[in-house]
C-alpha cells in the first residue's frame, strides 16, 4: 500500500517532541527527569524506538497523564504500520469465516 503524508501514522515520539518543544525542554533534560538514558528519549523522538510500559509509567508520572495514553499512542502507531505493511497481503490470503447462522444458532442452543 502506498502511503501519502496524510495517511502516514504519527509516531508517539512526534507527539512527545511537540510537548518538549512547547515546554522548552531538551531530550537530555527530560531523560534526567525520568531517570533514563538520554539515548532512550532521543531514539523515541526520532521514531527509532517505541514507548514501553516502563517509559509510559515514567512519562505519565512526569506529565501528569495516564500511562495508557502513551501506550495507546504506541499501539495505534504499530497497528497502523502493520495495516500499511501487511494489510493487503493478509486481505488477499485470508478469507473471512462465514458466520451467517453458525454463531447465532449455537448461542440460542440450536
Amino acid at each position: 500500500m502506498r502511503v501519502t503524508n496524510a495517511m502516514r501514522p504519527v509516531h508517539p515520539g512526534e507527539i512527545l517532541g511537540e510537548e518538549l518543544q512547547e515546554l522548552g525542554l531538551s531530550a537530555k533534560s527530560l531523560a534526567k527527569a525520568l531517570v533514563v538514558p538520554t539515548n532512550r528519549i532521543t531514539a523515541i523522538l526520532n521514531g527509532q524506538r517505541g514507548i514501553t510500559a516502563d517509559t509510559a509509567l515514567r512519562l505519565s508520572r512526569y506529565f501528569g497523564t495516564a500511562p495508557q495514553l502513551w501506550l495507546s499512542l504506541q499501539q495505534a502507531y504499530e497497528l497502523r504500520m502493520a495495516e500499511i505493511e501487511l494489510g493487503d497481503d493478509i486481505a488477499a490470503r485470508i478469507q473471512p469465516r462465514d458466520l451467517a447462522g453458525s454463531v447465532g444458532a449455537e448461542a440460542i442452543g440450536r
